[in-house]
């Protein structure tokens, strides 16, 4: 399989999304929206490998609903937002949980070569509806991980769109993935990391299933 869009420009996550992520984690709701980068070099398509380095011991998954925009957004109002969307796809926000804690930021730690799963095809806004009312799940080796629904977003598509394109001109192609639900593995006690040989899939409804296999270097 192939990447379902062209590279994007820049791909924009938010952190701390999710109201279920937020308790689990034991951190309060953000006020505003927590804002990092993943390289574009990070992505890989459908069924391609996750390599996960040398020496990395904590390789998590994050189930991400992720935003297409279609034209170039700058300083949108929210109600204008959802015209700018050209599509709504999966993405895994893989993520080394080691570097995480130490670098202090998120960029290197969820910019990892192969770190940026994405597919596997982009669902128009038609299609998709109401883009605040999907299941959304992670599976590992099969077992379900992550399961709940993005009405429990903190912030919706329409407010990032608006947020981020008061500063930050956006583009047609880039990506906002908009922060992952309860059930990542470094909050299972014992914590629960992706191993070579591991299969892990994200599934959002009307979307359908982001499925990668995670491979040594």
């Amino acid at each position: 399989m192939s990447l379902p869009l062209p590279r994007p420009g820049k791909v924009i996550a938010v952190g701390l999304n999710y109201r279920d992520h937020a308790k689990e984690a034991n951190v309060p709701l953000p006020t505003v929206p927590i804002l990092f980068t993943k390289w574009t070099t990070s992505l890989i398509e459908p069924e391609a490998s996750i390599v996960i380095p040398k020496g990395v011991t904590q390789c998590d998954w994050e189930a991400e609903l992720a935003v297409v925009i279609g034209k170039t957004a700058s300083r949108v109002s929210e109600s204008d937002a959802l015209k700018y969307v050209s599509g709504y796809t999966c993405m895994n926000d893989v993520t080394d949980r080691e570097a995480q804690s130490k670098d202090g930021q998120w960029v290197r730690s969820k910019s990892y070569d192969t770190f940026g799963p994405i597919g596997p095809r982009i669902v128009s806004p038609e299609e998709i509806g109401d883009p605040h009312n999907l299941k959304i799940e992670a599976r590992l080796n099969g077992k379900t991980m992550q399961s709940s629904n993005t009405s429990n977003l903190v912030f919706n598509v329409p407010f990032l769109i608006s947020y981020i394109s008061q500063r930050i001109t956006l583009e047609a192609g880039d990506v906002i993935t908009t922060g992952t639900p309860h059930g990542v593995g470094t909050f299972y006690n014992p914590p629960i990391f992706m191993q070579p040989g591991d299969v892990i899939e994200i599934e959002i409804e009307k979307i359908g299933i982001l499925r990668n296999k995670v491979v040594a270097e």
